[in-house]
């Protein structure tokens, strides 16, 4: 059994019968959890545990865990601060704001491998540009290059860890207005106005990226598709011209901004086709089912090898507890130094 094309969801804290039959699916590879998912570390354990004991490969299992108003699981973790704080370090002090970018990354990975979490899709290496609520402080800096350097030294952080890195929103979701969760967003800049937003991607991929998300915003003038169901950007774009050869997931494609592609089995099959390795359908049942009927005997065995990649190496079992490694032990009074320190005030 191989590692299938479809991330889904489940309900609650526990693992129901009927959710356990669905995972069984050869045609899933993943489960993506939400905070209705966690109470407590122990609980998220035995949930983590009861979804790998579902099949053989286990599925990945995922999560946003970003930081500030984006992370999933909150007590018993570190409260991360948003990726504008780190890009206002930078501004202080490149360095250090290099420096706390690696400390945030271990620290999120490091916490979420100890519980059996496989990745975290992050880091969000949207530019900044004061339009996109949605974004809005998920995003590190307004200046690209700026980006650009604090991914690198964020998914340097996660790699050490032993996770793998997913940069979202592939090519760009900074320029657009409108929320890709309620509605399609466009971006009518050309092919030279989106190389900014592109700039982080390439040092990335320069650098052994394994995961892209890709957004469901469309690009008219460069191509009519959404970005996620394009072969024109994940095919051409992305593998082609920016060498990419990891995991490309979809965003959500039961959100808002992929409604004009038809029903949810049809957008799975659209970005699939487009060249993406995994398609995420989240918080509908009946759509997750529906799609899992539509690709009965899909099979990728390149898409299987790029998304092995993305496992997690958790800590060896009886390693302890996280929390008594002094390794965690400096990262945290680190951060947590780091945040006490007063903010810039201006007067005048």
């Amino acid at each position: 059994m191989t590692l299938g094309p479809l991330m889904l969801d489940v309900a609650g804290t526990t693992l129901a019968p009927a959710e356990a039959q669905r995972l069984a699916n050869p045609l899933v590879g993943g489960v993506i959890l939400f905070a209705r998912n966690f109470t407590d570390r122990d609980q998220l354990r035995g949930l983590v545990q009861a979804i790998r004991d579902v099949r053989h490969p286990a599925p990945l299992i995922a999560v946003d865990q970003e930081g500030g108003r984006v992370q999933r699981f909150r007590a018993g973790f570190t409260a991360l601060p948003p990726l504008r704080w780190l890009g206002h370090q930078y501004d202080l002090d490149p360095d250090e704001g290099r420096h706390l970018a690696f400390t945030h990354a271990w620290l999120m990975a490091s916490e979420l491998l100890e519980v059996g979490v496989d990745f975290s899709f992050a880091p969000c290496i949207d530019i900044d540009r004061g339009l996109s609520e949605v974004i809005g402080d998920r995003a590190f800096h307004r200046d690209p290059e700026a980006v650009a350097t604090l991914a690198l030294s964020y998914m340097q952080g996660m790699r050490a860890a032993g996770m793998a890195a997913v940069a979202k929103h592939f090519p760009g979701h900074g320029a657009v207005v409108a929320d890709s969760h309620r509605e399609l967003p466009e971006d009518r800049r050309g092919w030279v106005e989106i190389q900014d937003d592109v700039s982080p991607y390439r040092r990335l991929v320069e650098h052994g990226l394994p995961g892209v998300m890709v957004a469901h915003v469309r690009y008219p003038r460069v191509d009519p598709e959404i970005a996620s169901l394009s072969p024109a950007w994940i095919g051409r774009e992305l593998r082609a011209g920016l060498g990419f050869d990891g995991a490309v997931f979809s965003d959500d494609l039961s959100m808002g901004g992929a409604a004009v592609a038809g029903t949810v089995p049809e957008r799975v099959r659209r970005t699939l086709a487009a060249g993406a390795d995994m398609a995420l359908v989240c918080n509908d049942p009946a759509a997750a089912a529906a799609a899992l009927e539509a690709l009965a005997g899909y099979h990728e065995p390149a898409a299987h090898a790029r998304l092995v990649a993305m496992r997690g190496r958790p800590p060896a079992p009886g390693a302890g507890d996280l929390r008594d490694d002094p390794r965690w032990r400096r990262a945290s009074a680190q951060l947590a130094a780091a945040l006490a320190r007063p903010g810039l005030d201006l007067h005048g």
